[in-house]
């Protein structure tokens, strides 16, 4: 993290999100001052709170985009939650504290594959043994009768066959060298199933604790060696791991480095002159996530974990209400405030094809794999730039979505011909654009319901 300063936090979100430059800014800031508050003396540091962002703006122009990319970036545990899936306390729903019980689940899972991966090699070599044993099962030593046991007669063991040893050595090494990766062999791996998921916190904690102390139960499965070196190998260094450790480093990594991203938090804040219903159960969700941001402590099946210094992102677009319409106590909670701008014709056009996942790359490469060759030309890119924001302007703007649905279109015929074309190269141009797009942008009714 030292090396991360906001300047680099920003150049990286730059190849991800385009535009925004204030919201950049301020998360970069924000996780940099949780890196400060880590170098200081404990005594201080632990009085510093983390400085929580509120993320104002219309949908698609990157709020989650930014939150999900700085956990990627600072490979902390990230969860994405929703406001408006919680309810009041007393009612049936999600309780407000599983969002910290999702976070700790996610810190568990990055500890794991850290802890796994020290177990690399001891995995691998174990995953050799049991598709050896799958392959030549070794003989069973033959069991004592029960006249032997009563008159404590001793079976003398036979000694091993070297021989034999020797040609299991050799399997093992063919297996290592990839020689069978392509023959059949039937594994047995860990059944996990499906657990069903409910939005009930307790039945989920019961379905959990009933899960833990049933027996594991296995299954056959049927894969190449080569697959069944990775399976092995990835249950294997699960069962090298040690779970007071990894339950000890995750709620650490919870607790120092999470970060918790409450999305549509303007459906619960109260309108001014709504009936009084409906606004009740709104405050009531704000004052039971108010606890959880100012500091809490919340238990959990890996331990109780702490949420003073968890970063809390908070984002909506408050088109029908506005950030003071939450209680003051939660805004209090929220001192950086950002207002993301909506995406103007530059905007999208640069989202088309300059960040790392541009989606003029996706369509591109998914097409490629059919053989057929797609590029756009500039005049294209211009036509769909404009097409999406006369769209978003007449109807709803829902920011860079927009320009899904129109390359869908614009790509339908192509992605639903391309096996079977002969002619492999295709440029689209603004004509080809306009010729799958034009009726609809005529019509206002038509672009409504299709773009």
């Amino acid at each position: 993290m030292e090396e991360l300063t906001p300047r680099k936090i920003v150049e990286y979100l730059d190849h991800y999100i385009i535009g925004q430059k204030d919201a950049k800014r301020a998360v970069a800031v924000a996780l940099r001052n949780r890196w400060r508050a880590g170098q200081l003396p404990h005594d201080i540091s632990k009085e510093i709170s983390p400085k929580n962002i509120l993320l104002i703006g219309p949908t698609g122009v990157g709020k989650t985009e930014i939150a999900r990319r700085i956990a990627s970036l600072t490979h902390a545990p990230f969860v994405k939650v929703e406001a408006t899936k919680y309810t009041e306390v007393g009612y049936v729903g999600r309780d407000v504290e599983s969002m910290v019980r999702d976070l700790v689940e996610e810190a568990v899972r990055l500890v794991k594959k850290e802890e796994a991966a020290l177990h690399g090699r001891d995995a691998d070599e174990e995953a050799l043994r049991r598709i050896a044993e799958a392959l030549w099962p070794s003989k069973k030593p033959e069991t004592r009768s029960p006249m032997d046991i009563i008159f404590g007669e001793k079976k003398e063991d036979k000694p091993q066959d070297e021989g034999e040893k020797e040609k299991r050595r050799e399997l093992i090494e063919r297996i290592r060298r990839g020689e069978l990766d392509d023959r059949m062999v039937e594994i047995k791996v860990e059944d996990k199933g499906n657990a069903p998921e409910s939005d009930n916190e307790q039945a989920n904690q019961i379905s959990i604790m009933i899960s833990s102390m049933m027996p594991k139960r296995t299954k056959k499965k049927k894969v190449t060696v080569a697959a069944a070196k990775k399976i092995l190998a990835e249950e294997a260094a699960d069962e090298m791991v040690d779970m007071e450790v990894v339950k000890e480093k995750a709620i650490h990594y919870a607790e120092e480095r999470g970060i918790i991203f409450i999305d549509e938090i303007d459906k619960i804040a109260g309108r001014t002159g709504a009936s009084g219903g409906p606004d009740v159960s709104r405050e009531g969700v704000q004052r039971d996530i108010l606890p959880i941001v100012e500091g809490a402590t919340v238990k959990t099946k890996y331990g109780q974990v702490k949420t003073d210094h968890i970063l809390f992102m908070a984002a909506g677009a408050f088109h029908v209400s506005k950030p003071s319409d939450l209680i003051p106590e939660l805004q209090g909670r929220f001192p950086i405030r950002v207002e993301l701008s909506s995406l103007n014709k530059d905007d999208l056009r640069k989202i088309l094809t300059e960040p790392r996942q541009a989606l003029i790359r996706q369509y591109t490469a998914l097409l490629e794999t059919e053989g057929l060759q797609v590029s756009f030309g500039e005049d294209a890119l211009d036509a769909i730039a404009d097409i999406a924001l006369q769209v978003n302007r007449e109807t709803e703007d829902i920011g860079a979505r927009r320009l899904y649905t129109i390359l869908e279109k614009v790509l339908e015929d192509l992605s639903f011909d391309a096996p079977d074309m002969e002619q492999k190269e295709v440029v689209v141009d603004s004509a080809y654009v306009k010729e799958k797009l034009g009726k609809i942008t005529e019509n206002i009714d038509i672009s409504n319901y299709i773009l």
